[in-house]
């Protein structure tokens, strides 16, 4: 049954990282204006954060390349942080949202890090890592 559950895990993350990977081409401008000002060369960071965004989403679907693409994937989480964290601290620069609509993006990628976590290993790892210890 987990298996399933895992599957659908999969699901979700493949759908969340494609998706938003492919919008970077088509709603760049929205894209760009969230990434922090300190960020250099902001619209290259929108393309190239797109394109590892659907490479890792498509890695996740072989289970051989299934582990090294979850960890690339929070990897990739935890570096666009910033632009949810520059969201959530100025909400009047993004109208469409209330302050609590960046909360919301904050709290969601935390459950994302852990759905990514979860359902990217695969059992024998989870056993070895148990051994290692």
């Amino acid at each position: 049954m987990i298996k399933y559950f895992k599957y659908a895990g999969l699901a979700v993350i493949f759908l969340w990282f494609f998706g938003g990977g492919a919008a970077h081409f088509t709603a760049t401008d929205f894209f760009v204006s969230i990434v922090p000002p300190w960020v250099p060369c902001p619209l290259w960071v929108v393309y190239i954060s797109g394109v590892i965004e659907i490479m890792l989403a498509l890695l996740i679907l072989w289970s051989v390349s299934r582990p090294a693409a979850g960890w690339g994937l929070i990897v990739l989480t935890i570096a666009v942080t910033p632009a949810n964290i520059h969201m959530y601290l100025n909400p009047s620069l993004f109208p469409d949202g209330t302050e609590t609509d960046y909360l919301i993006r904050l709290v969601v990628q935390v459950f994302l890090l852990a759905l990514i976590w979860w359902s990217t290993r695969t059992s024998n790892q989870s056993i070895e890592e148990g051994n290692s210890h």
